[in-house]
């Protein structure tokens, strides 16, 4: 009940990977975190498309933009209802979606399963973001990518 009324008094909010799970299951984030539809864990780096740069999280970022980030789940097969879907696309809380190198996004580039690759969401406030990839596992070149410094120092800059 404390995040629920932390958030909702605009206050910010992310939930990586299980913190994503834990959104969604306190109805903070619309959808449901399933396990990933080929039954395996993954772990590995991760290519992801920016489709909203317009939230205080990916304010650093560019629309389209493509970064890489590590993945490391089990349950990570993002699902929502197609109306719900049309809802979110509509209010732009899709914020990042699963892609390759050149920012295709298809069946091929999805790790899990996750419904239009979605890998990030935001509530319509935009201040509560889920998303499964791992931004802080992401903050130094010489662990093989520092994109997620993009994401972490958008709050604060």
């Amino acid at each position: 009940q404390a995040l629920k009324d932390f958030a909702s008094k605009g206050k910010f909010v992310i939930g990586i990977c299980n913190g994503f799970q834990i959104l969604t299951e306190a109805h903070l984030l619309p959808g449901a975190l399933l396990p990933n539809n080929h039954g395996k864990f993954v772990c590995k780096h991760q290519y992801l498309k920016v489709e909203n740069n317009e939230t205080p999280f990916t304010k650093n970022l560019s629309k389209n933009q493509i970064i890489k980030l590590p993945i490391a789940h089990h349950d990570g097969n993002y699902f929502v209802d197609p109306e719900t879907l049309a809802e979110m696309e509509k209010n732009g809380q899709i914020i990042l979606r699963y892609c390759d190198e050149n920012g295709i996004v298809d069946e091929s580039t999805n790790p899990n399963g996750s419904i239009g690759n979605i890998a990030g969401v935001c509530n319509k406030e935009k201040n509560v973001f889920g998303l499964m990839p791992h931004p802080e596992r992401a903050c130094e070149s010489i662990l093989g990518t520092a994109d997620g410094l993009l994401l972490l120092t958008s709050l604060i800059n």
